[in-house]
């Protein structure tokens, strides 16, 4: 299987299920950058990821606070889960002084909403998850899920695309 892998959900609690099979995958130093409009998904794609991993207590979109370090639970694939939200910086500038590449070198992973934004600041090396409502008055649920893997994530798109599995795939019933 080659990039995109792309995948529906059709509930918020589908679309943290989908995160968390994700998760499951991740090595420390990878950045999962989170793309789509205000309201597609990304801190409920969030909240998945970061229960999956073992995160204790609520997830929030760090929308005021830029970034929230969390420490995983045992038996976690990495140590850590710094999770960022650009969506506020005013520049590439402000990005690169909230220096998530350096959070990641240790134990962690990163995930960043309004992640298009981080790009110039974090480097190609990521995975890119396009969420979407692509019918909002019939399915106002339902989200279509893009994943990307560049640099790191190149070679990943056959175990993304196994472990999303059961997850339904776009235009399945």
């Amino acid at each position: 299987m080659t990039w995109p892998v792309e995948r529906t959900t059709d509930s918020p609690a589908a679309t943290r299920e989908l995160a968390g099979r994700l998760a499951g995958l991740c090595r420390a130093g990878d950045v999962v950058l989170l793309v789509g409009d205000l309201g597609a998904g990304k801190t409920v794609f969030a909240q998945g990821f970061a229960a999956a991993l073992g995160v204790p207590g609520p997830v929030t979109s760090p929308t005021f606070a830029l970034v929230r370090h969390y420490r995983c639970g045992e038996g976690s694939p990495v140590g850590s889960l710094i999770h960022a939200d650009v969506y506020r910086t005013g520049s590439v500038d402000e990005i690169a002084d909230l220096a998530l590449a350096e959070l990641v070198e240790e134990d962690a992973v990163a995930i960043v909403e309004w992640g298009d934004l981080a790009v110039p600041a974090l480097g190609e090396s990521a995975l890119e998850v396009t969420l979407s409502v692509p019918d909002a008055l019939a399915a106002p649920e339902r989200r279509a899920v893009s994943l990307e893997g560049r640099g790191r994530w190149a070679g990943r798109s056959d175990e993304v695309a196994a472990v999303l599995q059961p997850v339904s795939e776009r235009g399945a019933p």
